[in-house]
């Protein structure tokens, strides 16, 4: 009884910790441009946003360390600077972003008031959970994660048994394409290397006895069955957008969507049940990826009995300031970054859960360097400029989905393992 406790507590905290304010904002606006090819779409989210994190937990339930140890098979310089840079990336659009959403969906319209104040007072708050490190898993998991998913079923149920299955028609040209390249905008593969170590973290310091294996398992049961209810919350949320398709006008922006179906579903409550939902949502995430930072910084510097406070708060006060930008805003000028870092993540991921045995350093460095190399032109195309490298762009398989990278990096990973083990051989 212990154990199942134990893993629904640590499986809820990863579902809150991934739920945030992307993990609510982009699934509708999904389904309600894929109309009828809703499932496909779904499916491709389900893949970059869903599948690759799980896959990170996994890693980090194999590694049992710090994001430090995802990359430094490539090199330890190379992974430091991996690890900051996805930090600051982290602490800059991802967790603003959440006081973003939270202002313009959960409190300016019962409030009124500036995204200024919203902003310090979302932080004051992170902050202040955040310094209360060693209670965050049991407090994520038993309390804040059953409000999340309590209010998403009232929104998804009603509208499963309150309005007619008619599904628009599909206004994308590859929806499962477009549910992959949407799924980057979660941040969850990102965040799966920031609040694993999060949760490992917390793990130590509630059970110092914890064996390897004990905390192995623990990660494996609770990162499935969170990644079960991710799909099941994703795939609703999309579906909910594909029927509200006539509802709305075409272009409608993401977060007047949201709103918008939370007040056809809930009424007259609407605005209250989804600023709760909101702010409970990206609340969550905030915090582990502020915890996560502060966690890591602490590691590189063990002997400063203030790296973590100064990282905190260094943290909070770039939420507040980018908190002042709107949401589209932030999504677009994150777009380029991640068309740059998330391939990367993603194979960094795809080597550490696979068998040692194939996941060598020079394996890792050979398809590392690859995808960088082949991230480039998709990086390039984010920013504008695709029509100077189309003459290069042309040749590379899957380059007009903006996955260039992928045949690539997987054909070097073969012939990479090919080549050593014929080296194997040879020594033979």
């Amino acid at each position: 009884m212990a154990r199942i406790k134990e893993t629904l507590v640590t499986a809820f905290a990863l579902f809150s910790l991934f739920f945030g304010a992307g993990n609510l904002i982009l699934p509708p606006q999904l389904g309600f441009k894929a109309g009828e090819l809703w499932w496909l779409v779904a499916l491709g989210f389900a893949i970059s946003a869903v599948l690759i994190p799980i896959f990170g937990i996994l890693g980090h339930a194999k590694l049992q360390g710090t994001m430090f140890d995802f990359a430094s098979k490539v090199s330890p310089l190379f992974s430091l600077i991996y690890c900051f840079t996805i930090y600051g990336v982290s602490v800059s659009l991802p967790s603003p972003r959440t006081a973003s959403v939270t202002h313009e969906i959960g409190i300016a319209p019962l409030l009124h008031n500036s995204t200024l104040s919203t902003s310090i007072v979302y932080f004051v708050l992170v902050f202040i959970f955040v310094m209360n490190r060693t209670k965050i898993l049991d407090i994520i998991g038993k309390y804040l994660t059953p409000g999340i998913i309590l209010i998403l079923l009232a929104i998804m149920g009603i509208t499963l048994f309150s309005f007619p299955l008619d599904f628009g028609t599909n206004t994308f040209i590859n929806p499962m394409t477009a549910g992959i390249l949407e799924g980057y905008q979660t941040f969850d593969a990102i965040g799966a290397i920031v609040v694993g170590g999060v949760i490992i973290t917390s793990i130590n310091l509630r059970d110092k006895e914890a064996s390897y294996e004990r905390k192995k398992a623990l990660l494996g049961r609770a990162g499935w069955l969170a990644g079960f209810g991710l799909i099941l919350i994703y795939s609703g949320l999309i579906f909910t957008g594909a029927v509200m398709q006539g509802e709305f006008d075409g272009a409608i922006s993401r977060t007047s969507l949201i709103t918008g179906i939370s007040k056809i579903t809930l009424g007259s409550k609407a605005n209250l049940f989804l600023g709760i939902l909101v702010s409970l949502a990206c609340f969550t995430t905030a915090v582990g990826i502020v915890v996560g930072t502060a966690d890591f910084v602490k590691s590189r510097f063990p002997k400063s009995n203030k790296a973590y406070l100064i990282t905190a708060v260094v943290s909070c006060f770039l939420g507040v300031l980018m908190g002042q930008f709107n949401v589209d805003y932030i999504i677009a000028i994150a777009l380029p970054i991640l068309m740059f870092i998330y391939p990367i993540t993603i194979v960094l991921i795809l080597l550490n859960v696979i068998p040692e045995k194939f996941g060598s350093p020079k394996v890792f460095r050979a398809v590392v360097i690859t995808t960088i190399l082949f991230s480039i032109p998709d990086f390039l195309g984010s920013i504008g400029l695709s029509g100077y490298i189309e003459s290069i762009t042309r040749w590379i398989p899957l380059s007009t989905l903006s996955m260039g990278w992928v045949l690539p990096a997987s054909a070097v990973f073969i012939l990479a393992n090919i080549g050593k083990g014929n080296k194997s051989a040879g020594s033979l």
